[in-house]
């Protein structure tokens, strides 16, 4: 996903962007708990060790994606690469979600038809994606050479660092989105989520900006 530069504004200062909805509006999908401690523990670290790691260094002005792209491949930037990778990630996850069902705008539909031929089918597809992912990562699903697909990444990797892929939604498949409401049972996670909680208005946004080639705003700062 290639977008336009910002210019450096000085000291890269990211902050924790609230969740956009009440804790409690997932459940019983999403428990408030298991969004409280998400949010507030894992993603919370990502960004507090991002702006350790960036503090006087070269990546120092850069916007949160720039640093991701920038650190992606190299490395002797690992660390910053996971931490800023999965502080982004985690801001996109949780605008990917919406305490109610929305439906595909116009434009995405008729994606959608072209891709997968219906909703319900991307839907099973991605389901089934993130379901058989093996270990920690991601499920996305990606604007590709003009058509939809859906992949999965792992740990930290996103699609943000490849050229040609624009993210559109994506869910978290790491145990810890999970876990303290259903164990081991991913799949029932899953399930939930894709069936009545993906913002499609939001994947609407993402693809708006992508064609602007502008950042899409996450509230990171």
């Amino acid at each position: 996903m290639k977008l336009a530069k910002h210019a450096p504004t000085g000291a890269s200062s990211f902050v924790l962007p609230p969740l956009p909805y009440a804790a409690s509006a997932l459940a019983p999908a999403i428990s408030a708990e298991t969004l409280n401690e998400h949010h507030g523990g894992h993603h919370k670290k990502y960004i507090d060790e991002t702006n350790k790691l960036v503090a006087r260094s070269p990546f120092e002005g850069m916007s949160l994606a720039e640093i991701v792209r920038a650190a992606a491949g190299k490395p002797d930037q690992t660390k910053l690469f996971n931490n800023a990778a999965q502080a982004w990630n985690h801001a996109f996850y949780w605008r990917s979600l919406s305490p109610k069902a929305t439906e595909p705008g116009e434009q995405l539909t008729r994606l959608i038809a072209k891709s997968f031929g219906a909703l319900d089918a991307l839907k099973k597809e991605l389901e089934e994606k993130a379901t058989a992912h093996f270990a920690s990562g991601w499920a996305w699903l990606i604007l590709k050479g003009g058509s939809l697909v859906i992949e999965t990444t792992h740990d930290a990797k996103t699609p943000l660092t490849e050229d040609g892929k624009t993210p559109l939604l994506t869910i978290d498949v790491w145990e810890h989105a999970y876990y303290l409401d259903r164990k081991r049972d991913r799949a029932g996670y899953l399930k939930a989520v894709i069936a009545d909680h993906l913002n499609w208005d939001f994947a609407e946004e993402a693809l708006d900006a992508a064609s602007r080639g502008v950042e899409i705003d996450l509230g990171t700062g």
